[in-house]
């Protein structure tokens, strides 16, 4: 499809990046990140090249899981500023051409809802119904989501002598979807945050939303999904919803929708694990695989790429002998890991540090096609905190400068939620200041990773195929149109290696975007008469081919 009809679809080719407020930027001194913070570094936001900011939780909470145990689905933690911030920062983002989503996690709520502590106060609470209940566990229970910490999905509610299910931990009681009024609270909720400029919504833990086990839901659990993409295109006809469903491929075809429309976008979970499988070997096949499996889907819908996120690096979609592996080589330690199946390291100490690697990962999340998703604190390869701190190891204050707390904020040490890395990775050694300032950069690399997606459509709207590069520690993909074809090639190996792609841009005019040897002669960097490419080390290289009449003489 030319990617000219598709202006309107937005999030196709967006560059997403995800930020908690509250390790962002503090603004007043307080030791906590805020709105009025964030507004401040949208502009270093905007130089990064982002176009969407994804907002982890901000509303009110207990805070028992990161924010994700939300009291009022209306309202705004105290400490992060209140609606008028709110709005004032979308503006300023909507100003600097960045949209702005925001997590929508409504599979379940605080137990100090309003809306719980009224369910339990009476089995003849209007509110009992909003969630679910049984006067026994079922025998047959769906496993934990947080192995050892949660023995059981079902918690004995003393005062009314049943229990209520909780797919998460006990103090975050499932919402029951098979309710309408249920359905029509969260309507309501995501008409409140579209009326203030929202642009869209990355839904949380998607197959338990409409799936939870127990729940009297709907035969057609999915009929969910397709009311709330109907519901959102009536609000605000540019608005998307962005989906977490850590799923085979196969399985996620459901979630894009069969019978109407239901995810725009999700997270592609099984090229991301594969690509750490890649990274752990140093050969190319396990990605070539996940790509190869991946199903074409309607061109309004798509993938978003990503390598770390704000939880744990989940392995749990590789076989067990290739979670090994990758546990071997990038969380050697015992307390690296957690659930039995993820990681609480950031990608840069997974990495050693190296540039070359480092560079190669980023190069790759880029090329490959879809939107590319990056967390706070990647483009300057910050550190993971202590792991005793397990999921929120990932999640420390913003490194801005080499001053006090990394410029996140003046307070006290003593009064920031996480503590400021130390080490190697510590502000003095890692911040935006300086390396946005550095030519050699990771920030800058990153910044110029950024412009040349954004110019470069083919990679999100091309048709994807995989070549074989005769070597094994090779992946060469392409991206195609009608008349543009975009190829990434990627040695994941430590030796520099010369591949073959016969035929590849013979007849038509080849450009290279971006090329990892900076002694690379540019006609030396395209593919010789044979089809042949030299690369470097965890070498990489952009190219592109258009017809010869394409461009003008």
């Amino acid at each position: 499809m030319n990617p000219a009809d598709t202006s309107d679809l937005w999030w196709r080719t967006a560059v997403f990046y995800c930020l908690d407020v509250e390790t962002f930027q503090d603004s007043d001194g307080d030791g906590s990140g805020d709105f009025a913070g964030l507004a401040r570094r949208m502009d270093d936001l905007a130089a990064l090249g982002i176009t969407c900011i994804w907002l982890m939780p901000f509303q009110p909470t207990p805070d028992l899981d990161d924010g994700y145990d939300i009291t009022d689905f209306y309202g705004v933690a105290s400490r992060l500023g209140d609606l008028g911030r709110v709005v004032e920062t979308i503006r300023v983002a909507h100003d600097r051409g960045i949209r702005v989503v925001m997590d929508l996690v409504v599979n379940h709520t605080s137990d100090r809802h309003p809306w719980f502590i009224a369910a339990r106060r009476s089995k003849n609470s209007r509110y009992r119904d909003y969630y679910v209940w049984r006067d026994h566990p079922p025998r047959k229970q769906q496993p934990t989501v947080f192995p050892g910490e949660e023995a059981s999905t079902w918690e004995l509610d003393e005062r009314t002598g049943q229990y209520y299910l909780h797919s998460f931990y006990r103090h975050q009681p499932d919402l029951n979807l098979g309710n309408p009024e249920v359905r029509a609270e969260i309507a309501r909720i995501i008409g409140f945050w579209l009326k203030l400029g929202i642009d869209g919504f990355r839904v949380d833990a998607v197959p338990f939303l409409i799936t939870a086990p127990g729940s009297p839901n709907e035969k057609d659990p999915h009929a969910f999904l397709r009311e709330l993409h109907r519901f959102v295109g009536r609000r605000e006809g540019s608005a998307m919803l962005l989906g977490e469903v850590g799923l085979p491929h196969d399985q996620q075809l459901d979630y894009f929708g069969t019978a109407a429309p239901e995810l725009d976008l999700q997270f592609d979970f099984v090229t991301a694990q594969s690509a750490f499988l890649c990274f752990a070997r140093g050969e190319a096949e396990p990605l070539a695989r996940a790509l190869a499996s991946r199903p074409e889907v309607d061109v309004s819908q798509g993938w978003a790429m990503f390598l770390r996120n704000h939880d744990e690096l989940s392995l749990e979609l590789l076989a067990d002998d290739e979670k090994q592996e990758v546990f071997d080589a990038f969380a050697p330690e015992e307390d690296q890991r957690v659930y039995g199946r993820g990681i609480i390291r950031r990608l840069a100490p997974m990495l050693d540090g190296d540039p070359r690697r480092l560079r190669l990962a980023y190069s790759l999340l880029f090329s490959l096609p879809g939107a590319p998703t990056l967390f706070y604190g990647e483009e300057i390869g910050m550190g993971e905190l202590d792991t005793s701190l397990r999921r929120e190891a990932v999640r420390g204050p913003m490194q801005w400068d080499a001053g006090r707390n990394g410029g996140f904020s003046t307070a006290p040490a003593s009064r920031l939620k996480r503590p400021v890395a130390t080490g190697g990775y510590a502000p003095e050694h890692i911040n935006v200041h300086d390396q946005s300032r550095d030519p050699d950069s990771l920030w800058t690399f990153i910044s110029g990773l950024t412009s040349r997606y954004r110019s470069t459509p083919e990679i999100a709207w091309g048709r994807l195929s995989v070549l074989d590069a005769g070597d094994p520690r090779v992946l060469a993909h392409e991206s195609a149109t009608d008349e543009v074809a975009f190829l990434a090639v990627h040695n994941f190996s430590a030796e520099a290696v010369t591949v073959a792609l016969p035929g590849w841009g013979a007849g038509r005019d080849v450009t290279v975007l971006l090329d990892s040897s900076s002694n690379t002669a540019p006609d030396a960097a395209a593919p010789d008469e044979e089809g042949r490419l030299r690369l470097d080390g965890y070498g990489f290289r952009w190219l592109k081919s258009v017809p010869p009449s394409s461009v003008p003489g």
